[in-house]
């Protein structure tokens, strides 16, 4: 009999690291899923799956039911690609025995390619803040996006310039890295930076056209190895019978238009994205729309974040997150109602949720949600791109107070977690299909709500 189309649309409610890699992973060998769609967000991603055998791989741009056999990768006109960061990654794929990532991967031809010069001047701009510094990555992808949308061309890589004239992609490489040294020369950037010792090479970089060479070798396994088709294939993915994934990266609240600016990401971390290539291509497919929380609070990094509890930072460190060098500290909190409340009406529909790291509270004899903050009102969603309201936003946030409801004090572990479940879907009006306990997908749990 032939399987159903369906699509699950995943999000992340909150400032990312909720769990999006290994739900991904999960509902994959749970739906029997064909293909994993990435449809923001690009080479920063870092989504943690531990395989049934307990080996773990950092997801960043191939799908994270890669470790499951015969799922497939489709890398949409979305996504910001590192070619470089892929090889990489697939070389840590296969030393895990997964030696078929890119067969089992497409590229959209026209994706945004992240130069090592995009990369390099996102890494310099925030060694420029100083104590002020957003919380980046450093991987080039809101320098890579900026670019697209403001400068001419000639200046933007995609990847069908991969694939074409040599000398033209050797040619524009030089302008791209001629063109992103004189614009920090300008901006003041490279001069706060040259007394830097970890920007020197980076600097060199930038200096020396010798450098577009060995990038270019660089590049020779990727192009033997990738295939790129043209956006009209997406087409004929959602056409076959089964299951597909969109997986989501990074996370509603640091969204580039909803986000609590300037501590956001150049990408669309709704499901806008999403939507509009179901609809590009005509889908009829089952649609299922979940957001996925963890059973706390975290933030990765500066920029507000209400309910973050010191203590609970310490008693509840995270095995894949710590002090970063250039996203700087995880911090860890209570769970934000008011928050989550936000990123919901951003969303505008979901069918559920899903729950992630209940576990790491066990050690807790009490439970806390944040049901409202200091000023009695909820997040109120502002005009669509207006970074000014977005920014007024952000500084009343710094100020807010948490107003707390104790969810659970029960006994067992068990109890905790039924009763903080049922506290967080009063609280933001939907029911949890899925709750994750543990790393792999055999500690995921059904709800009776599933697919309701």
């Amino acid at each position: 009999m032939t399987p159903p189309r369906e699509a699950w649309l995943l999000t992340d409610l909150f400032m990312g690291d909720q769990g999006k890699g290994t739900t991904v992973d999960y509902l994959a060998r749970l739906r029997g899923a064909h293909t994993v769609v990435r449809f923001n967000g690009g080479a920063q991603a870092a989504h943690h799956v531990v395989g049934p055998d307990g080996q773990m791989h950092r997801f960043q741009q191939f799908g994270s039911a890669t470790l499951v056999p015969g799922v497939a990768t489709h890398l949409t006109r979305f996504m910001v690609l590192s070619p470089w960061n892929m090889l990489e990654e697939e070389e840590r794929l296969a030393r895990l025995g997964v030696t078929d990532a890119f067969k089992r991967t497409t590229i959209s031809e026209n994706a945004l390619v992240i130069t090592p010069w995009h990369e390099i001047a996102n890494r310099m701009r925030e060694r420029a803040r100083g104590v002020g510094r957003h919380g980046s990555c450093g991987a080039g992808v809101g320098e890579t996006v900026k670019d697209s949308l403001e400068l001419d061309p000639s200046l933007i890589v995609r990847v069908r310039d991969l694939v074409g004239d040599a000398i033209a992609l050797r040619e524009k490489f030089l302008r791209v890295q001629a063109y992103k040294l004189e614009q920090l020369r300008a901006e003041g950037v490279l001069a706060k930076c040259t007394h830097l010792r970890d920007a020197v090479h980076d600097i060199d970089d930038l200096f020396y056209p010798s450098v577009v060479d060995e990038y270019l070798c660089l590049l020779a396994p990727f192009l033997e190895r990738a295939r790129i088709v043209p956006d009209a294939y997406l087409g004929e993915i959602l056409a076959r019978p089964g299951t597909v994934i969109f997986e989501p990266a990074q996370g509603v609240l640091i969204d580039e238009w909803r986000g609590f600016h300037p501590y956001t990401t150049w990408s669309t971390c709704t499901l806008d994205n999403a939507d509009a290539l179901l609809e590009e291509h005509g889908y009829a497919g089952e649609v299922h729309r979940l957001g996925i929380v963890r059973a706390y609070g975290t933030r990765h990094g500066a920029g507000p974040f209400v309910t973050e509890d010191a203590g609970l930072s310490v008693r509840v460190p995270d095995a894949h997150n710590g002090q970063d060098g250039w996203q700087g500290v995880f911090r860890v909190g209570w769970f934000d109602a008011v928050a989550v409340r936000y990123a919901i009406a951003c969303i505008g529909k979901l069918d559920g949720l899903i729950v992630t790291c209940l576990d790491r509270l066990k050690d807790e004899a009490e439970w806390k949600i944040c049901t409202a903050y200091d000023t009695g009102r909820d997040i109120q969603l502002g005009p669509f791109k207006d970074l000014e309201y977005q920014e007024a936003l952000t500084r009343r946030l710094f100020e807010a107070v948490p107003r707390y409801g104790v969810s659970t004090r029960a006994s067992t572990q068990e109890e905790r977690v039924a009763e903080h479940v049922a506290a967080i879907e009063r609280e933001l009006g939907l029911h949890v299909w899925i709750t994750s306990h543990g790393p792999t997908a055999n500690d995921k749990r059904l709800t009776a709500h599933f697919g309701l």
